[in-house]
């Protein structure tokens, strides 16, 4: 093998999913508009931090001299089934009042973890490449426009809940990337075309499993069947007349034309936004206390999604749903002892607890109403 197929074998081998290297070329002109618009336009809140170095975030040789390469990673996040009888909403019941926290909280902090193991892989390429080159970890925090870059390193495309989707693995990803001098070979993205339908597809399936074998995927047969049942056609995003994950969307946040609207997010609403959340809104959140999952979840490449492989990756089954009196009456000591090393730690108490006081109303008002 090569030095960029020991880099990907490597990556596996510390619990990444999928692995895919791509140059350290801007963005392409549309992918850039897009995201130039959306911030403009206002769909995304407040956070400004999406305002600033948008020149950073869409070209990654601002981040780092000298830049020839970005490895990119993904590490699949989901959960494995919870034992017991599930309610509605999926999840244990329980005679308490609960909240439900998004999947990717119930494991430990990804940023330490995947900074962790890409560590390891810059250790590992500087004790088998050539000496003297320079190397940036970025994992979330780092302005870079993370799934554009994933979706031209071949990990998978960016469908229309805005995130990036692996034909194999679904849209529960964690990704991270590691900016690099050394100059590596590209890998192609998944590419298809509007006018491509099943049959096409599968006449040139070896072609396209050939483009995307960086995606450890060793058969297509899932997701040709994904493509029959759902009736998508193979497109650029591969979601083609699918609107799943818009139909679920509990407020909206997801909208028909294409644009994501971050102040209809829950997760935003939840975690990003600092504020007193608009009532009509704060209806819409239900028991959802830190997160949402929906428009995941809906999405029909994650139906028969494997769960998280890695067994260094920490996950904890009784963050699922958390007792939202005990939330209510934390005290710092407690909320910094419980919560040390998992995401939900970077939320704070005062929001946790307003996100608990919300749900604890929703669910009140839902009980009251016979509902």
């Amino acid at each position: 093998m090569g030095l960029a197929e020991d880099i990907k074998a490597k990556a596996f081998e510390l619990g990444f999913d999928v692995a895919g290297i791509t140059d350290a070329a801007p963005i392409d002109d549309e992918q850039f508009k897009l995201l130039a618009d959306w911030v403009a336009f206002g769909y995304a809140g407040r956070m400004n931090y999406m305002r600033e170095n948008l020149d950073k975030r869409t070209n990654p040789a601002k981040l780092l001299n000298n830049a020839r390469s970005v490895i990119c990673v993904g590490l699949n996040y989901t959960p494995p089934p919870a034992r017991g009888t599930r309610d509605e909403t999926g999840h244990l019941p329980s005679s308490r009042p609960m909240g439900r926290v998004a999947n990717y909280a119930q494991y430990e902090d990804y940023h330490l973890f995947m900074k962790k193991q890409l560590r390891k892989l810059v250790d590992f390429i500087s004790s088998v490449a050539d000496g003297g080159h320079e190397f940036k970890i970025c994992v979330d925090s780092v302005p870079l426009a993370e799934r554009a870059l994933a979706a031209r390193a071949g990990l998978g495309f960016i469908g229309k809940n805005h995130i990036l989707i692996n034909p194999r693995l679904g849209p529960q990803i964690f990704l991270g990337e590691i900016i690099t001098s050394l100059k590596l070979p590209a890998d192609e993205p998944i590419l298809c075309h509007s006018e491509r339908s099943l049959l096409s597809f599968r006449a040139e399936r070896s072609a396209v499993e050939e483009s995307i074998k960086n995606c450890h995927s060793e058969s297509f047969a899932s997701l040709e069947d994904k493509l029959r049942e759902e009736s998508i056609e193979s497109t650029t995003n591969q979601c083609h007349s699918c609107n799943k994950c818009i139909e679920a969307y509990p407020t909206g946040a997801l909208r028909a034309d294409g644009q994501f609207d971050a102040n209809k997010c829950i997760s935003y609403l939840t975690i990003e936004y600092k504020g007193q959340v608009p009532a009509d809104l704060a209806e819409r959140i239900g028991a959802r206390l830190f997160g949402c999952d929906e428009c995941v979840l809906a999405c029909p490449y994650q139906k028969d999604a494997p769960v998280c492989r890695s067994e260094q990756f920490k996950f904890y089954s009784n963050r699922a749903k958390l007792d939202l009196s005990r939330i209510l009456n934390l005290t710092e000591e407690d909320f910094e002892a419980e919560f040390a090393g998992s995401p939900i730690k970077r939320l704070g108490l005062d929001l946790l607890k307003r996100n608990a006081q919300i749900c604890l109303g929703n669910i009140t008002r839902n009980v009251e109403q016979g509902s």
